[in-house]
Parts: C-alpha cells; structure tokens; sequence
C-alpha cells in the first residue's frame, strides 16, 4: 500500500480527518519525505525536534539518521493514534504540545543544548512560529521548515518588495536563510492550493551577521513600527511610534522634530518609507535612535 493509501486507512479506521483549523497537510510520499529529511542534514548523534508529527511520514525517514526526536503534536487524535497503534521508533518521544505555547527551556533541556527543529507547518501559525523563533534565537541553532510559497518567499524578499516586511528584516538581522525544495500540492492530503517550499534556518550571533552591536529591543521596536502603515512616511510611522514618550501628551509637534532629527542623522531621508530599507539601514536607526534616547 501507498504512504498516500497508508494515510487515508490510518485516518478513515480511527475517525479522524484532516483540520482545516490545524492547516492539516500529510505527506503522501516516502521519496518526498526522505527528501525533505535529508535537507535538515542530520547528524547520527542529534537530537531534534519535529513540530507536527502528524501521522509520522517526516517522523520516520527523520529518526532513522537522528540519536532521538522529540515529537511535538496538538491534535490530540492524532497522539491517541500512535499511543494506540504504538507505531513510532523507539527515538522517538511524543509530546502531545503545541509549539507556541512550548517551553524553550525545557525543550533546550531536552534537546540537550540549542534546538534543532524540523517541521511540516500549517500556513496558520507559520509567521507566529517564526516571531518564536526570533524571540528563542539563542536557543535555536537551525530550523528546516516546510512552509507555503508565499511564506517562504517573504523570508528571502529584497527591499522596495511586496513581500518585504517585518519577518523578512528580523530573521535576516538574526539568521540566514536558505530555500531548498520545492513541493507541489500533489505531494499532501489533502492537496494545499499552492506549492510550499522547505528552507533551511540557520541562526548566528545578532553582532556576527551585523558586525555590530546594538539594542537588540530597540530594533525590533523600530522595525514593527516602521511596517505599522506601509504606505506611511518613516516620519510619520516613527513618530507614532512613540519613542519619545517622555514628552507630555499634546506637544507631539517636538516628538515629530525629534523623530525626524533623529532619522537624518542615520543618514536616511524622513520621507523614506520601510519597504526601502535594507538591514545596515534599520540597525543604523536603531543606533540613532539609542544615541538620541540616551542624550535625553
């Protein structure tokens, strides 16, 4: 029998079906699985985690190169069909969790040092999985994540893009990333609309991929402020940003001349608008914006 045939049998005999609300996509070919495990380059002694187990297509080519996985599934049927059917490797360990109400601690804890994760994950909490792991990032050393195109092509878009935008500047100020393969919808059950892509994410030093330091806050503030209104000026979307909130409330006339002041003297015109910056330009922001903070 077909993992496709596998997959519709597994789900049909214990009444499941896939979640739309899970954006639920199984892989239905060993090939393609084995190919997507073989992208995270699996060493014999990791210890990885996968999100979203899902019926163990990507579980089983993944176990057979690592020392141990560590399975994290929410839908509770599906951990009830494994317990059931006692049907992953003995590598293996299912949490029944979800990834955004995770532990890094623990899961640092149990992976025995910075987190090596590998996912198939629904295109509803891809950007709240990334923002995760932006947040984590000292304690993730990579993530190869199946993510659907337009996901994927937000994370290596350029300036002056569409696609350009918020996750795009924090994971590159943090991490490189790489696309490897592309799947199309043939490959799933059931079949998504769109093709999906597996990238590989890798996380470094914040100073070693900037060659500087810099308020690591202050730049995630300025940077999901300046993405707040796109079709906004710098100036305008910097200003509301309220970063000169000492000031009292009604003389916001100052806090835009400071605001503009402040965005001059990282050499970049107020009237710029986000989508038009690249990383140096951002982390140049940033580091007007903590000269002028702490000059009062």
């Amino acid at each position: 029998m077909t993992l496709y045939g596998e997959t519709r049998k597994s789900l049909r005999e214990e009444k499941l079906a896939p979640q739309k609300q899970l954006g639920q996509n199984f892989l239905v070919h060993k090939a393609t699985a084995a190919a997507v495990a073989g992208c995270g380059k699996i060493h014999p002694n990791d210890i990885i985690i996968e999100v979203g187990v899902g019926l163990g297509a990507l579980t089983l080519p993944i176990a057979e190169q690592a020392a141990q996985v560590v399975g994290l599934e929410v839908d509770s049927g599906i951990v009830r069909l494994h317990e059931k059917k006692n049907d992953l490797p003995d590598n293996v360990t299912l949490l029944h969790q979800d990834i955004l109400k995770a532990d890094f601690d623990e899961l640092y804890r149990l992976s025995k040092g910075p987190l090596k994760i590998m996912a198939n994950l629904p295109y509803s909490i891809s950007n709240p999985f990334l923002f995760k792991l932006i947040e984590h990032q000292e304690k993730v050393a990579w993530a190869t994540v199946m993510l659907q195109k337009e996901v994927a092509d937000r994370l290596t878009a350029t300036p002056s893009t569409k696609q350009y935008g918020i996750p795009t500047v924090l994971l590159k100020s943090c991490a490189t990333v790489k696309p490897l393969l592309t799947l199309k919808p043939a490959e799933f059950h059931p079949r998504p609309k769109i093709d999906s892509v597996v990238v590989r994410i890798e996380f470094y030093d914040p100073e070693k991929v900037a060659g500087r330091a810099y308020d690591r806050f202050l730049f995630q503030k300025i940077v999901r402020a300046a993405f707040s209104q796109r079709r906004k000026t710098l100036l305008n979307t910097l200003t509301a940003g309220g970063f000169f909130r000492t000031l009292s409330a009604d003389d916001k006339k100052l806090a835009k001349q400071l605001t503009c002041e402040t965005i001059t003297q990282a050499e970049i015109k107020p009237g710029a608008r986000a989508e038009t910056l690249d990383l140096e330009q951002f982390i140049d922001l940033t580091m007007a914006f903590s000269l002028k903070l702490s000059n009062g």
